[in-house]
């Protein structure tokens, strides 16, 4: 039992979180010392402004869109938004609020994940840059130990078409029998680098059976804070078949990214609903994976749905990497996606293998 004379005042002062109750006329009624610490402003300023003042501009449009749903009585649960100091500085702040209807008022929290953003935009600036080079560095070795074989098999053709027996002078002899080798020894090592890297390709993308249901369950595992918190319901039909030929790695790295997508792309005030389903179709396999987010204009998008850095929703934590990775596992593979969305009704993915 609570003490009667517990200090409930001094709980909400030293909270290093940041506490707020909102009107439903958008103004703060109350914030607790960290909000003040945290954004730069007075009480008395905080009080006097609308809260959406505050707000990042490009933000501010998903902001009231999740306010209208607050003040429908729906609870809020990790929204995150940025926020802008006195001084100019970018907050981010993940806010969990529940509306109190009959008094017009909402009671929110909110931590500041600025530096857990700033370390994804880090980690996503330096998997595109890898990717990149990667590619790059990959083509480039690729051509120069295939390009370079045209002139040296030329070199080759034309020692094999030279007289040898029309040559007296004996040290030219020994000249042109060491160019020939030297020519057929570089031939051997140019095919050897391409058959390494082949090899090494190949290994990264090994083939084999692989079990949807088994990999699924590992990838919802290994997200199962993120389905919790943001009450994601998952769906999943695997009975047209279960078992697909595939490399591991690169089909979790696909369920990992649709998946995430559509929780992070879920419709303010909407718990995601995610439906994963096995069809055959003209003899072959499907995965069809859908949602009820807020989906994507694809008649403005047109063909750079999978491309790298495309993003589509103004959401600045986007890089717009997840949907090119997915595309170039899939096609790296042999298979095929399609999309189809609808703004406000959500998206679906067709995977054939």
């Amino acid at each position: 039992m609570i003490h009667p004379e517990f200090n409930y005042a001094l709980f909400f002062d030293l909270t290093p979180d940041l506490l707020c109750i909102a009107g439903f006329d958008g103004f703060f009624k109350k914030v607790n010392p960290a909000v003040t610490q945290v954004l730069g402003y007075s009480f008395e300023e905080l009080y006097s402004r609308p809260i959406n003042e505050f707000v990042h501009p490009e933000d501010k449009s998903t902001t009231s869109q999740v306010r209208d749903q607050l003040h429908k009585s729906k609870p809020l649960l990790n929204f995150e938004n940025r926020y802008l100091t006195k001084n100019g500085e970018i907050v981010w702040l993940s806010w969990t609020s529940m509306p109190v209807e009959d008094q017009q008022v909402v009671f929110a929290i909110a931590k500041n994940i600025t530096h857990k953003k700033r370390l994804e935009a880090d980690r996503n600036s330096l998997l595109a840059q890898l990717t990149r080079i990667n590619d790059g560095l990959k083509q480039w070795t690729y051509t120069t130990s295939h390009d370079l074989r045209a002139p040296v098999n030329n070199l080759l053709s034309a020692f094999n078409l030279l007289d040898s027996g029309k040559i007296t002078d004996p040290e030219t002899l020994e000249l042109v029998e060491i160019l020939k080798k030297s020519g057929q020894n570089l031939k051997k090592t140019l095919n050897g680098y391409v058959d390494v890297l082949t090899e090494r390709h190949e290994s990264v993308a090994i083939r084999e059976d692989v079990n949807l249901g088994n990999t699924l369950n590992m990838v919802l595992e290994s997200i199962s804070t993120l389905v919790s918190s943001s009450q994601a319901k998952i769906h999943t039909d695997l009975t047209q078949f279960e078992v697909v030929e595939f490399n591991r790695g690169l089909l979790e790295s696909i369920l990992l990214n649709l998946i995430t997508n559509s929780i992070k792309y879920a419709k303010p005030g909407i718990a995601p609903e995610i439906h994963l389903e096995t069809k055959l179709k003209s003899g072959k396999k499907q995965l069809v994976i859908r949602d009820n987010g807020i989906g994507i204009d694809l008649q403005e998008v047109g063909n750079r749905i999978f491309g790298l850095h495309q993003k589509f929703h103004g959401y600045s934590d986007s890089k717009g990497i997840g949907l090119y990775l997915v595309y170039n596992h899939v096609t790296q593979m042999g298979g095929k996606i399609e999309v189809e969305s609808t703004v406000n009704e959500g998206t679906s993915f067709t995977i054939t293998f």
